[in-house]
């Protein structure tokens, strides 16, 4: 691992702390692009106009019609915490600003698949629904919206993936990424595009004369559902981002949230009051997500809708359950993984360019996260396949995969596809995360067929583990209250937690649980804990270590550790 450290633009950093900024929190914002003041500025005013959003406009005038029609909309969601937020936030807000017929739908990630398929527009229309809207999914769903037409509905697609060539034609689509969209922030998650879509609808009411500006729905209720679903999709946290998930924050920590976000910090043994997004991420996120992989998204998304908090706590409880059951599985399918992907080369070998696995006894709804555990152990762009279990699809393998900087998954899976017809089924995605459907039979062509494109695009510095730091922490910075204050900020994809890094002494070291090191190190001659979590090798006496800040208890006193993310060499 090669650690290095960020660069620090001295006159941004000195702007800053001359404007009140805390001098640590400074020099992080100056080395994450931060140069003014008034960037740091989260209110909701400081958010990009819904106007520049395409089909913005157009989507409020259609969900206004229908309102004003009576008519029955359906939500179509995907079946991660992205879409079940999204979907939330879309029957919410819609019932909110006037629709009184108001439902949803989320596909079964074994049976339906992903996205607005033709049986699920055949579902929607049987259900009596008018109006079709798509959240987090649809900009791939040509034969979905398709179908969904033919059959006397019109459809809304909001979507935040990225388009292929061909668009649905949908009677609007709101999706940054569509061709023609000038929307500065481009990363936003697809809660967020719906939540956008709602903003527009609200000002589209208020000059149909519905309500005034005093009197019209407070929207910002829906913030904390926008800000879960946005750091849990790990998209980019830009300005924008960051605004929402902040706002959305303020409001979980002063107590006003939805019972089924209160409910799922209490299932998860957080604090709401000290709410951060580490929760979002590794806590509340990963909850709601198991339903989707293990069980029925409906589980997920209806302990969002609840207002009963008997209920929430209910949901929260069972979804609390089947993610121990998600963790489980996925255990046991990372070691089986592990011992795949490590046979692929020898033990002097480098790994190859990009890694491939597959297992008939994989469950394909863990896939994903198993892929990412690959990642970051062998920093290779991983896949992961399961056989796919839905009724009519024998003979395909589904399969998920994560990246690492400098490899496009969706282009590469596209290059692949342009490359070995019929290979792939279906697939998109992201740069960073892409899901696909193999030929069975053709999966070794596959394997082989993304080795090449890796082998082609990724040069040594690439293929090199690189963990970017904040460089060393000034002693006076090691306590309580600071590691508090860092936490209170909006971190994530894109804007990284602090990370600090310098040579320390290791003054004693042991295994706990088996499968961590527990450490007592020096930190510039004064004593600290530190854990190295799935480390078991033994450290030197001095080593140079990348590290976060957390807090511990012990004995009612509340004491700094570090929480060791890699070694220099």
């Amino acid at each position: 691992m090669k650690i290095a450290c960020r660069d620090i633009p001295p006159r941004a950093a000195w702007a800053l702390e001359q404007a009140g900024v805390h001098p640590l929190l400074a020099r992080l914002y100056a080395a994450r692009g931060v140069q003014a003041f008034d960037e740091l500025d989260n209110g909701l005013t400081r958010l990009l106009p819904p106007s520049g959003l395409k089909g913005t406009p157009e989507a409020a005038r259609l969900l206004a019609d229908a309102i004003a029609r009576d008519a029955r909309i359906c939500v179509v969601a995907d079946y991660d915490c992205d879409g079940a937020t999204a979907c939330a936030v879309a029957v919410r807000g819609l019932r909110l600003l006037g629709a009184r017929h108001v439902a949803y739908l989320v596909p079964d990630r074994v049976v339906d698949g992903y996205g607005l398929t033709a049986p699920i527009a055949e579902r929607v229309h049987a259900s009596g629904a008018d109006l079709l809207v798509t959240v987090d999914n649809g900009i791939a769903s040509i034969d979905g919206v398709a179908r969904a037409r033919a059959l006397g509905l019109q459809v809304l697609v909001t979507d935040h993936h990225l388009p292929a060539p061909t668009l649905p034609e949908a009677e609007v689509i709101v999706n940054p990424n569509q061709p023609g969209c000038g929307f500065e922030s481009k990363s936003m998650a697809g809660v967020g595009v719906m939540f956008y879509v709602l903003l527009a609808l609200r000002a589209e009411l208020r000059t149909r004369g519905a309500f005034s500006a005093e009197q019209q729905p407070k929207l910002d209720a829906l913030l904390p559902l926008v800000a879960l679903g946005t750091v849990a999709d790990v998209v980019r946290l830009d300005s924008n981002n960051r605004r929402l998930v902040a706002q959305g924050l303020k409001r979980i920590r002063a107590g006003h949230v939805q019972p089924g976000i209160a409910a799922l910090f209490e299932a998860a043994g957080r604090k709401a009051a000290q709410a951060t997004t580490f929760d979002f991420g590794f806590a509340l996120g990963p909850r709601i997500n198991a339903a989707g992989r293990l069980a029925d998204m409906t589980l997920g998304i209806e302990c969002l809708l609840t207002d009963d908090m008997g209920r929430a706590t209910e949901l929260a409880r069972t979804l609390d359950g089947i993610n121990r059951e998600r963790r489980s599985i996925e255990g046991d399918m990372r070691e089986q993984a592990m011992l795949i992907a490590e046979s692929l080369f020898g033990e002097d070998e480098d790994a190859p360019p990009a890694i491939c696995v597959y297992d008939a006894d994989f469950h394909e709804g863990v896939v994903g996260i198993v892929a990412s555990r690959l990642k970051d152990r062998l920093h290779r762009p991983s896949f992961v396949f399961a056989a796919s279990r839905a009724p009519g699809h024998a003979g395909e393998l589904k399969g998920s995969g994560r990246s690492i900087p400098g490899f496009h998954l969706r282009d590469a899976l596209d290059l692949l596809a342009k490359r070995h017809p019929g290979v792939l089924l279906r697939f998109g995605g992201h740069a960073m995360a892409a899901g696909c459907t193999v030929n069975a039979e053709r999966w070794p062509e596959f394997d082989a067929g993304l080795r090449q494109i890796a082998a082609e695009w990724l040069d040594e510095a690439a293929l090199t583990r690189r963990l970017d730091t904040d460089g060393p922490l000034a002693p006076e910075y090691r306590r309580a209250d600071m590691v508090d204050t860092l936490h209170r900020e909006v971190w994530g994809q894109g804007f990284a937690a602090p990370t600090f890094s310098e040579e320390v002494e290791v003054v004693s070291q042991r295994l706990v649980g088996e499968k961590h090191l527990a450490l007592k190190l020096r930190h510039q001659g004064q004593p600290v804990d530190g854990i190295w979590f799935g480390r078991v090798e033994p450290l030197p006496d001095r080593a140079v270590l990348a590290f976060r800040l957390e807090t511990d208890e012990w004995q009612g006193n509340r004491r700094v550790r570090f929480l060791v993310e890699g070694m220099a060499g």
